[in-house]
């Protein structure tokens, strides 16, 4: 089986080489980068054994993107204080949204509506949130989404896209992404927000798809790779009316 490996970061800023990358399930970090080829170089090292490849790579590589602990230790925040936050950032808040359901949005008023196959009226629909979110971009700051969907999309895809009229109206913007092209571009599994491009807010989903827990990240190589995938997802993404225009012509 293939290893899951997450790309940690690079000290270039031109052909990625050397780089860091790290094994999600065993901890392993794997560096690539210029091999060591001068025979009297090689000769100096000691317990290089049959098999390996010595390479050279800059200190602040490791530096920068190295783990910083052996064992690591996550930041769980609670729910109240992850609310705090959506007022309390200065200029943007960013999410990417991967899941295929998010059992609360089963629970509400306007799911029944949609899975009846009725027209939904988001009007006056969690209007504390709704309030809270104009108030925030009267300020001028700037909510965004990316909502990854699959092909087809799951029926919690379909009705995110319709809910996505009332996230605009109150001055989000959203886009989606299909599944295939998250996948070809490396993007985090993960549900995150992205706060002022200096902190994540890591979501953990139990098997039923209730959010469990909030991670804080605050690392800057860690938030720096959140960043990076942030800007490719924008960068592919439509717009969530183009989305389900081209969407609606496919199925037709």
């Amino acid at each position: 089986m293939a290893r899951r490996l997450r790309f940690n970061g690079t000290g270039s800023g031109v052909n990625g080489c050397p780089s860091i990358h790290e094994d999600l399930d065993t901890g392993e970090v794997i560096v690539h980068g210029p091999a060591l080829t001068d025979p009297d170089d090689i000769a100096r090292l000691r317990h290089l054994n049959e098999g390996e490849v010595p390479i050279v790579v800059p200190r602040e590589l490791l530096v920068d993107f190295g783990p910083k602990e052996v064992n690591r230790v996550p930041r769980i925040i609670g729910l109240d204080e992850f609310d705090r936050l959506f007022t309390r950032f200065e200029h943007t808040a960013w999410r990417l949204e991967t899941r295929r359901r998010y059992a609360s949005d089963e629970l509400t008023p306007t799911y029944a509506q949609f899975s009846r196959g009725e027209p939904v009226d988001w009007e006056g629909r969690d209007a504390q949130w709704c309030a809270e979110r104009r108030e925030q971009t009267a300020l001028g700051k700037r909510f965004e989404r990316v909502r990854i969907v699959d092909r087809p999309p799951t029926p919690g895809q379909r009705y995110l896209l319709d809910n996505a009229r009332r996230n605009s109206a109150v001055g989000e913007r959203i886009h989606n992404l299909w599944r295939e092209d998250a996948d070809r571009l490396g993007l985090p599994e993960e549900d995150f927000w992205i706060f002022d491009s200096r902190l994540v807010a890591l979501l953990h989903f139990d098997d039923a798809d209730d959010l469990v827990r909030v991670e804080l990240i605050t690392e800057p190589a860690a938030v720096l790779r959140y960043a990076t995938a942030r800007d490719a997802a924008l960068h592919h993404a439509f717009p969530y009316e183009e989305f389900a225009a081209r969407l609606a012509a496919q199925e037709d």
